[in-house]
Formats: structure tokens, C-alpha cells, sequence
């Protein structure tokens, strides 16, 4: 059992890092808080449970490819002036604009319900008078009026609440299990498969930090009135805390979900059993920090992209009615707000079917359909001259951008095959 004293200074000590890391942190303050949702917690969860710490290294990569993703559309925006949505439309053929709004629509429906289900499965733990279908509809209706009263800045103010919560909380539960250090640091740098590991290992990295939602960075820095080449460096470096941010917390995930049985986790019963955990280490205490945190890991999503998402439906009907477009807040727009209501209403009917668990995971194999197609376009336009000039992709980032393609697109022809 830790002191109660060292345990005041563990908390102190991280306290005072996260606020050093908000002074220079911008709009990757909700990429951080968005991405670490129910796919990926899951993921890892599940991959610590089975293998420990042997794919910590997946958590790592699975943040620095999807580093590579969202610098790309930053870039592509801060350089040439107009969304990647913009340039779907106006620069490659009409099928991929449309391809992503039927899909945007399909995908938003499984995750606004997968996050419903999570925000339950963490409630429900934490207040069990209340069943996983209420706590979800609840979850729901608070983030809607959340988003729909509350302008950007709100949101963002709320949004380091919440990341301050999970990093304080993901961290410090890592810590109280007393992990062997050595074995950590061992398995983030050298990389290895055990038997059988490999869907684990693509489950992880596409899980880690977001699919649609690095879309909406595009539009949180033009919240935040960041354009042209200037901001790219500040842009870089608020994207590189947000997925350094990201990694440590599907370490944390995966370092207390190992040694849990690998039956417990692939159940409703997941959530508890990672507290179940902490508390026979360090007693009552570490079970609710723990339960304390992964809702706020899962609430701060579902905010996130209640606040994000909708932006990518107005920036998409303004580019194919010239006459709707907002001179002023995107969230003042009429497409705006009735995309918001679709992700909050709708998508509840999906918590009656009572399978929290499969919706989550629905929801991984719904994101793999994106990340290809999404690391396929960068490659043809953050390579095209006339676009971005002399911030055309290095030879590095296609390296990753190849990268990022091929395992996403094995990923999802895996998780297809497995699933359906």
C-alpha cells in the first residue's frame, strides 16, 4: 500500500506538469481529449489484458501515425487557405467528396451510439442505480445542450478540465499498480509480436487517438483564428503534446488492464474489472480514481465530438449550396445544428439493442473504413506543387503516409473478415 503522504506528492507533482502543459497547448487540447474515447481505451485495455506490456510499442506508433494524419491536414489548410473537405471537392473527383458524406453519416450514427454505450458502461460502474441505456440517454441530452449553448471557447475551457482529470487520474493509476518500470520502457522501444498478437496490434494502433474526428482540428484552429504559414510550427507543437498526450494514455490503459483475466474484459464487465484491480492494490481510493477517470475519458469524447463533428456536414453543404454559407461561426449555421441533434437523438435507439460492448467495437471497425482513404488523399494533394508549394510532403512523411495506408487498409480488410 503507498503512503498517503508520497501519494500527495505523486498527485501535486502531476498536477503542476499539466498545468506547464496547458500554457502552450491550443486546439490539441480537444484532439487529446476527443481521441482518447471508447475505441481506443477499449483496445488497449483488451490488449493489456491479453498480452501486458508486450504491445505498449503499438500504443506509441499507432499516436505517431496519427500525428503524421493530422499534420498533414493542418498543413494542407494553413498553406493553401481552404479544408481539406474544400479540397476533396474542388481538386480530385466528385466520387470522394461523396463517398466521405455517406459515410460520415453512417459513421457518425454507430459512434454518437458507441460513445452513449460507454458513457453508460462508465456511469453505470461508478452509480449502478441507474441502467447502462439511462446513463447513456443522459449522457447525451448533457452533451447536446453543452454544445448547443456553449460557444468554443466553453467547450475548450471544459475540455482541459476534462484531460487535466484523465491525465492526472490514467497517470497516477499507472503508478499506484507499481509497475516493473524496466519491462515498460523495454517494451515502448523495442517492438515485438507475440503469437497470435497481430489483430491486437492493429486494433491498438488504429484505436489510439481518433479516426473522422482529426478532421475537426481543421476547424479548431480556425476557432482559434490560426492561418497561414506562420502557425504551422505553433501547430506542430500543440499536435505533438496532444498525441504524446494520447500515447501515455493507452500506456496507462494497458499497464492497468494487465493482469486482468481476458474473459472479464471482453465484457460489460470491463470497466470494473480494471477497478476491481486497482483496488485490491491500494484499496477504495484507487477504484473510484480509476472509474472517476475513464468517464471522463469517454464524456470528454462524446463532447468532443458532438462539438467537432458537425462542423464537417455545414463545411460540406456550403461547398454544394453556395447560398448557405454562415459569414461568421460555423456553429451558428443551420447544418450545424441539425447534424448536432442527428448525432445526439437518433443514434440512442441503437442502446436498446443492450450490447454496450459490441457497439464500442462496431464502432473501431466503422473508424478503419476512413483512416485509408484519409491517408490516400493526403498523399495526392500535400504532394501537388501548386497546392503547398515548398510545404509539399517530405520523404519521411509519405514514408508514414505509405505506412499509415497499408496498415489501415490491412486493418480493415481484418476487421471486416473477423467481424462480418
Amino acid at each position: 500500500m503507498i503512503a498517503i503522504n508520497p501519494l500527495k506528492t505523486i498527485i501535486l507533482n502531476l498536477s503542476l506538469e499539466t498545468k506547464n502543459i496547458f500554457k502552450i497547448l491550443g486546439p490539441g487540447i480537444l484532439v487529446a481529449a476527443t481521441g482518447v474515447g471508447a475505441g481506443d481505451l477499449i483496445a488497449a485495455a483488451v490488449s493489456g489484458a491479453q498480452y501486458g506490456y508486450a504491445l505498449l510499442w503499438a500504443a506509441v506508433l499507432g499516436a505517431i501515425l496519427k500525428y503524421v494524419l493530422n499534420e498533414g491536414i493542418s498543413r494542407y489548410q494553413l498553406i493553401s487557405g481552404e479544408s481539406l473537405l474544400s479540397g476533396w471537392k474542388h481538386r480530385l473527383h466528385p466520387f470522394v467528396s461523396w463517398y466521405f458524406i455517406v459515410y460520415l453519416f453512417i459513421w457518425s450514427l454507430i459512434v454518437a451510439g458507441a460513445l452513449m454505450a460507454a458513457c453508460g458502461l462508465a456511469a453505470h460502474a461508478m452509480i449502478p442505480e441507474l441502467s447502462v441505456i439511462q446513463w447513456g440517454l443522459i449522457h447525451s441530452v448533457v452533451a447536446l445542450i453543452i454544445v448547443g449553448v456553449g460557444k468554443y471557447k466553453v467547450v475548450e475551457k471544459l475540455m482541459r478540465i476534462f484531460i487535466a482529470l484523465m491525465f492526472i487520474v490514467t497517470i497516477l493509476s499507472a503508478i499506484l499498480i507499481q509497475p516493473d518500470m524496466m519491462e515498460i520502457i523495454k517494451n515502448i522501444f523495442i517492438p515485438r509480436v507475440p503469437a497470435n498478437s497481430v489483430k491486437f496490434i492493429l486494433g491498438v494502433i488504429g484505436g489510439v487517438g481518433g479516426s473522422v474526428t482529426l478532421l475537426s482540428y481543421g476547424y479548431w484552429i480556425k476557432e482559434k483564428q490560426w492561418s497561414g504559414k506562420s502557425y504551422l510550427k505553433r501547430s506542430r507543437i500543440d499536435l505533438g503534446i496532444a498525441y504524446t498526450l494520447t500515447a501515455i494514455f493507452g500506456i496507462s490503459i494497458m499497464i492497468i488492464a494487465a493482469g486482468v483475466k481476458p474473459e472479464i474484459m471482453s465484457g460489460s464487465q470491463m470497466v470494473v474489472g480494471m477497478a476491481d484491480k486497482l483496488e485490491t492494490v491500494v484499496g477504495g481510493f484507487g477504484r473510484w480514481i480509476f472509474l472517476i477517470g475513464f468517464w471522463g475519458a469517454v464524456f470528454s469524447s462524446m463532447i468532443g465530438v458532438w462539438q467537432g463533428i458537425p462542423y464537417l456536414f455545414a463545411d460540406f453543404y456550403s461547398q454544394y449550396k453556395p447560398s448557405s454559407k454562415f459569414q461568421g461561426e460555423y456553429t451558428a449555421s443551420n447544418a450545424y445544428k441539425y447534424f448536432l441533434v442527428y448525432l445526439a437523438i437518433p443514434p440512442m435507439l441503437l442502446l436498446f439493442a443492450s450490447k454496450p460492448v459490441w457497439l464500442v467495437i462496431l464502432y473501431a471497425v466503422s473508424g478503419s473504413f476512413f483512416m485509408p482513404f484519409l491517408a490516400f488523399t493526403l498523399l495526392i494533394l500535400n504532394n501537388k506543387f501548386k497546392i503547398l508549394k515548398d510545404e509539399l510532403n517530405g520523404k519521411m512523411t509519405n514514408g508514414l503516409l505509405i505506412i499509415s495506408l497499408l496498415v489501415f487498409l490491412y486493418l480493415l480488410v481484418v476487421e471486416v473478415i473477423s467481424k462480418f
